[in-house]
């Protein structure tokens, strides 16, 4: 698996993943890339609820995630996620701890709770970079 992270100009840093470009930026034209990190969380998890409805012909129109974050006041780092999958009255009982157990599939999630380990290095490259 590989991604190109490329330079187009300005404020732009985009990922290009096969046929997909993320254009991200810091100067609010584009999602911040810590901002993409922090939905690829509550969108992830969004992608396991959505199915598990899907799957048994329940309604997703007033389903929603609400996704909070806690961060330390001293390091300013997030210390706490709560994903707070919200349902209709008529939601059924019975489906609401299968839901939370879905959501808790995420793939996102889990490499938080097992982290890759970073190898950052440079190279040398011939050739023109992609845009």
């Amino acid at each position: 698996m590989e991604m190109e992270i490329v330079f187009p100009g300005d404020a732009r840093v985009d990922a290009v993943s096969g046929n997909m470009v993320i254009t991200t930026n810091q100067d609010g034209s584009a999602p911040a890339p810590f901002g993409l990190f922090l939905a690829s969380i509550g969108t992830c998890a969004g992608i396991y609820v959505l199915s598990f409805c899907q799957q048994r012909g329940l309604p997703t129109d007033n389903v929603r995630i609400i996704q909070r974050m806690s961060s330390n006041p001293f390091t300013r780092m997030i210390e706490e996620i709560e994903l707070d999958i919200q349902v209709p009255p008529d939601f059924p009982e019975k489906y609401k701890d299968a839901l939370i157990r879905s959501a808790e599939l995420c793939a996102v999630k889990k490499h938080l709770e097992n982290p890759p380990q970073f190898n950052v290095h440079t190279s040398v490259h011939e050739g023109e970079v992609a845009k």
